[in-house]
């Protein structure tokens, strides 16, 4: 099935309403399930879209939610990495393998992919990490040297690093020192190397100090923003963004921007 609509006069591109069968469900931590999704035929996705999917569950949960699109096989499997934070995420986590999941995909602009090799750095806080590895992967194939620095409150809130260590450097930072250095994300000393390009999801407050070092670097610097997001196909505007360009829906011009372009 294909969708279309329109904003502000500009038609968006068809996307694909597909049941997706839930062949893997993983529990990562009792907060955090990896799903990995499968269909035949599915639309080629890029890093940084996400898929929107909806939840079947009560009345709360009518509104589909956001959730970027953590890998990608390339023709028929994907994953998403879903942070159990109410009701909606928390009967994601929950699905059993075999049912299947109502998904609008592929949705929104990723990330800006290089043409050459060159030196990137991904940073990731908490269940922002999710866009970056398939991003790594991408990031890989055009012979790129990446550099991961992965941060959280806590050891616990640390995902997926087996999956993001075959890819490139990584680093971890942690609050309370309970993995890797000690501190922030930008406080690591990875982050004042020279780097041709710098990827970040996360936190607002992370993502904001890191395009603050990018550009004291004059470094490109690109931003996946978690605004709020209900319809996925840029209708509602709940999602609005301030740029220098003026006001951009977060889920059809976003959800990557280049961060020179955010009113930061």
């Amino acid at each position: 099935m294909f969708l279309r609509t329109f904003v502000a006069n500009k038609p968006i591109m068809p996307k694909i309403r597909a049941d997706l069968t839930v062949c893997e469900r993983t529990m990562l931590t009792p907060h955090h399930a990896l799903l990995t999704l499968t269909a035949r035929n599915l639309p080629v996705c890029r890093p940084g879209q996400f898929v929107n999917v909806r939840v079947r569950e009560n009345d709360t949960t009518f509104l589909r939610r956001p959730i970027s699109i953590h890998y990608y096989n390339g023709a028929d499997r994907l994953q998403l990495l879903v942070h159990d934070v109410g009701p909606a995420t928390h009967a994601l986590c929950q699905t059993p393998v075999g049912h299947t999941l109502d998904c609008l995909l592929p949705l929104g602009n990723g990330f800006t992919l290089p043409t050459k090799a060159q030196r990137a750095l991904l940073i990731g806080g908490g269940v922002g990490v999710a866009p970056l590895l398939f991003l790594a992967e991408e990031l890989k194939k055009r012979g790129s040297d990446v550099t991961f620095i992965l941060g959280g409150k806590t050891k616990a809130d640390i995902l997926r690093t087996d999956a993001f260590q075959p890819y490139g450097h990584l680093f971890l930072t942690t609050e309370d020192g309970s993995a890797g250095t000690r501190g922030f994300v930008t406080q690591h000393p990875a982050m004042q190397d020279r780097y041709e390009q710098i990827y970040t999801c996360g936190p607002k407050p992370m993502m904001q100090a890191v395009a603050h070092i990018a550009k004291q670097h004059n470094t490109p610097c690109e931003a996946s923003l978690e605004n709020l997001m209900a319809c996925g196909l840029g209708a509602c505007l709940c999602c609005v963004e301030k740029t220098t360009l003026g006001h951009r829906c977060t889920c059809t011009e976003g959800p990557v921007f280049d961060t020179r372009q955010l009113l930061w």
